[in-house]
């Protein structure tokens, strides 16, 4: 995925209210640029990282400026906009990038499901009429040297583990698919330490035939695109 139009550098000076940033501009000018990412951000919104902002050309925005990544001190890129994961994830598919889904050629976005009432974010099928469901998730929590999910509680997380595992139990594939939008991280585990209710979901998830798919992204601020599986460690 490259970006519509040439992502611009800013130096963080605070997040806050969850949706808000302040840079400072190369120029000295301080600006308030929207977030897209409502989770804890834990190692990607540091004072004094470089932020690469897009520029909506929507004259109605309040904020017309957008946070897509962040470049760290330790020079790791991180891509901060939750809402790229799954188009990066229907890109790969569209490409047939992941083997073990080759088999499906359709797909459908964003379908409620399950008894919980949730909403999944891919129900692949092929003209068999097999179905395969798909949860995305956005991987940026790098802590030793290790990438981590989730990087605090999520019961919306669990409820998604809940539902996949339903969907299983039904007799239909289902797969958890971390997009790992951060240089630094070569394998992903769940944060045990942050949710341990999540990591034991996701522990039964994976034991009833869960699959659990992991790649992650090569970024610059050129482009976004998922390039090569790394491994789940449980």
């Amino acid at each position: 995925m490259e970006f519509p139009s040439p992502l611009q550098p800013a130096t963080l000076i605070k997040r806050y209210k969850r949706f808000l940033a302040d840079v400072r501009l190369p120029s000295g000018e301080i600006t308030t640029i929207h977030c897209a990412n409502t989770g804890a951000m834990t190692g990607c919104a540091t004072p004094g990282d470089t932020v690469w902002y897009s520029t909506s050309p929507s004259t109605t925005r309040k904020y017309p400026y957008s946070w897509e990544l962040s470049q760290t001190t330790d020079h790791h890129w991180i891509g901060i906009n939750t809402l790229r994961a799954n188009q990066l994830v229907e890109e790969l598919l569209t490409r047939q990038g992941v083997p073990s889904l080759a088999q499906f050629t359709h797909w459908q976005r964003e379908v409620a499901f399950g008894d919980e009432k949730s909403r999944i974010d891919f129900v692949l099928s092929n003209e068999k009429d097999q179905k395969y469901y798909l949860e995305v998730k956005s991987v940026t929590l790098l802590a030793n040297g290790k990438g981590y999910f989730p990087d605090t509680v999520t019961a919306r997380g669990q409820k998604h583990l809940r539902e996949l595992m339903s969907i299983v139990k039904q007799g239909h594939r289902a797969g958890l698919f971390f997009a790992v939008l951060h240089t630094g991280i070569h394998q992903v585990s769940a944060a045990k330490h942050l949710d341990p209710v999540y990591a034991q979901l996701l522990r039964e998830a994976i034991a009833i035939g869960v699959e659990v798919i992991v790649y992650r992204a090569q970024i610059s601020r050129h482009q976004l695109l998922l390039v090569d599986p790394i491994p789940f460690i449980e």
